[in-house]
């Protein structure tokens, strides 16, 4: 078999993986993945000094053209204004600024602002407070969180905790439509960041802790009907894959996938939802997403690959049909899941360019994979792991280390990385300068238990203990440069605790990220040299973006709340009682508290 192997191990873990910032040598290896570029062009409209959508274009670079800011002049860099917004719990996604407003949408209750940017103090144009069901607090796994909005054709539109979809008017605040999408009282919430394609407001449900059936769908942005909608697990009609369904994989091509490889009709409760990020190439009208881990954790309750959960799937814009998917993990037993994002750009491999998909997996691997067929063409470690010990590329499949795997009543001890993942919500960016992606990682590691669990709807449906421990090395965390042309790490940056915050790169070959003890940080993008680091008030669990001023300054704007996953659940006091939590209270990060606390404001700074 054709077989990459894996360099790491619990131990140490190969020059490449413990290597700090870049030499000279590695400053060299950049060069061959120069004249990479981003595979998707922004939307029509759309200026560089903007910035309209989740992830600044369909292709999730997260790549900015603005330029002024470079590594000559970065440590110049100050606050210029803040803004509070009177929302403790985790501030994951981003603002977005269009023309000179820039709008903020909090964790719930899903405040909407609209800040103006001409004016001094920045004062607010207008605020929308939703109808926004209290019971979800309660219901939602993992924080309040909100991923953001996107604009398109004059409207905000974003997703509230309680399953519905909102569309607002972005000059007036007004609430043009209001969908219902999800149901709480099936554990149903929602908080994704919508992306808009040809007029369709792409959206997906959370709740695979709770055995919910995941799906996707799409939405009219004119009115907020629905146009398609399609499940994730169960028969072909229902998850949309027809006779253009075309899996890579010959072991993929079987009918009714979503349910025979599920025991029983356990596929009804089998998770798989899309919390996670959006992309679109318009040139194959595909959009991207991952899906959530199956229900329950406990992969003793419901052998089988259990398709397609864990997986990253390939959809017609226009219809939702499945035209491809592939699972980086099957039969997941360890909550790796597959949401996180796909990154499209356009790669030189094996002497040419490949319409490439990059993603950086929970389970510790990074894909690069062709985006129209769903071929893995690479497939390498990014942080310290040991459940696999390769990818096997005839198959896609992962070569498990027995002794690592999961089951029923059995303490499995040391599992890396832990079911953070190498990589969870925290996305990843590109940059066409430098040819390189921009990561931030989590290094722990895990001890499993697997436990018999009973449906029982709106309840947590998890059937797992699972305490944590920080992974080999003595750090818990790394912000790295990646190669996904050679896969390899070519330069990074340890941290004490996982970075939980997204990635920007910009035009002036400086990359922003935040840490969880409140760090905000701008590196030099080709070796990683930090040019400026500031103290905001709390952890960062959001995503840098960049914006054009009136004034034509370049400012980066961040929000500081520490919160998600990481930020609640497991960071000691700073932790809620959530029935949720499966690791030991405060173990996993018992220093964080000391370095930070709840806090909900966003800090924009500039030269």
């Amino acid at each position: 078999m054709r077989r990459h192997a894996v360099g790491w191990s619990v131990a140490c873990l190969s020059a490449i993986a413990c290597a700090g910032p870049a030499s000279d040598s590695a400053t060299r290896d950049t060069m061959s993945v120069r004249g990479t570029k981003i595979g998707v062009a922004p939307p029509a409209g759309v200026n560089d000094g903007e910035w309209s959508m989740p992830a600044r274009d369909y292709a999730s670079s997260r790549f900015s053209n603005l330029s002024q800011i470079t590594p000559a002049n970065a440590k110049n860099l100050h606050v210029s204004w803040t803004f509070s917004t009177g929302v403790l719990r985790g501030h994951e996604g981003q603002p977005l600024v269009v023309g000179k407003t820039m709008y903020v949408i909090t964790p719930y209750p899903n405040v909407a602002y609209a800040l103006d940017l001409t004016q001094p103090g920045f004062p607010l144009k207008w605020k929308y407070r939703p109808e926004n069901a209290q019971a979800a607090v309660g219901i939602a796994c993992c924080d309040v969180v909100n991923r953001g909005a996107a604009f398109a054709d004059g409207k905000i539109v974003y997703n509230l905790l309680d399953g519905h979809t909102v569309a607002v008017d972005a000059a007036t605040g007004t609430e043009l439509w209001r969908t219902a999408m999800g149901d709480i009282n099936k554990g149903e919430t929602i908080t994704m960041a919508p992306i808009v394609v040809k007029n369709k407001v792409i959206v997906g449900s959370s709740g695979g802790e709770m055995g919910v059936r995941g799906w996707i769908a799409a939405l009219d942005l004119a009115t907020g009907k629905q146009v398609w909608k399609a499940y994730n697990i169960g028969p072909d009609a229902d998850i949309k894959a027809g006779p253009r369904f075309k899996p890579f994989y010959e072991q993929d091509r079987i009918a009714n996938s979503g349910t025979a490889s599920w025991p029983g009709n356990s596929w009804t409760v089998g998770g798989a939802t899309v919390w996670g990020w959006v992309s679109y190439d318009p040139a194959l009208n595909l959009i991207y997403h991952g899906t959530s881990n199956p229900g329950p954790w406990n992969g003793s309750q419901r052998p089988g690959d259990n398709k397609w959960s864990a997986a990253i799937i390939a959809r017609d814009a226009d219809t939702g049909d499945m035209i491809w998917a592939f699972q980086p993990t099957p039969h997941d037993i360890w909550d790796y899941d597959a949401v996180n994002e796909n990154i499209l750009v356009d790669l030189p491999i094996d002497g040419a360019t490949r319409k490439a998909l990059v993603h950086f997996d929970r389970n510790g691997f990074a894909y690069t994979m062709d985006r129209a067929t769903g071929q893995v063409l690479l497939a390498q470690p990014f942080v310290p792991m040991n459940w696999a010990s390769g990818i096997d590329l005839k198959t896609g499949r992962p070569s498990v280390n027995v002794d690592k795997a999961t089951a029923q009543g059995k303490n499995v001890k040391d599992i890396c990385p832990s079911l953070e993942g190498g990589k969870n919500q925290q996305p990843a960016a590109f940059s066409p300068k430098t040819g390189l992606f921009y990561v931030p990682t989590n290094n722990l590691c895990m001890d499993f238990e697997g436990r018999e669990v009973t449906y029982i709807a709106g309840t947590p449906y998890i059937g797992g203990n699972a305490p944590e421990k920080g992974g080999p090395g003595g750090y818990k965390g790394e912000f790295i440069a990646w190669d996904a042309v050679h896969g390899k790490k070519i330069w990074g940056i340890k941290e004490p605790f996982p970075v939980w915050s997204g990635a920007l790169a910009t035009a002036g070959n400086v990359v922003f990220y935040g840490t969880l003890d409140g760090w905000f940080k701008a590196v030099d993008a080709t070796n990683g040299a930090v040019l400026y680091q500031f103290k905001v008030g709390s952890g960062v669990v959001g995503a840098p973006m960049t914006y054009t001023g009136p004034d034509g300054k370049q400012y980066v704007a961040v929000y500081a709340g520490i919160g998600g996953d990481m930020g609640l659940l497991i960071a000691g006091d700073v932790a809620a009682n959530l029935p949720f939590d499966v690791r030991e209270r405060g173990t996993t990060l018992p220093d964080l508290p000391r370095y930070t606390s709840w806090g909900g404001m966003l800090f924009v700074f500039s030269l």
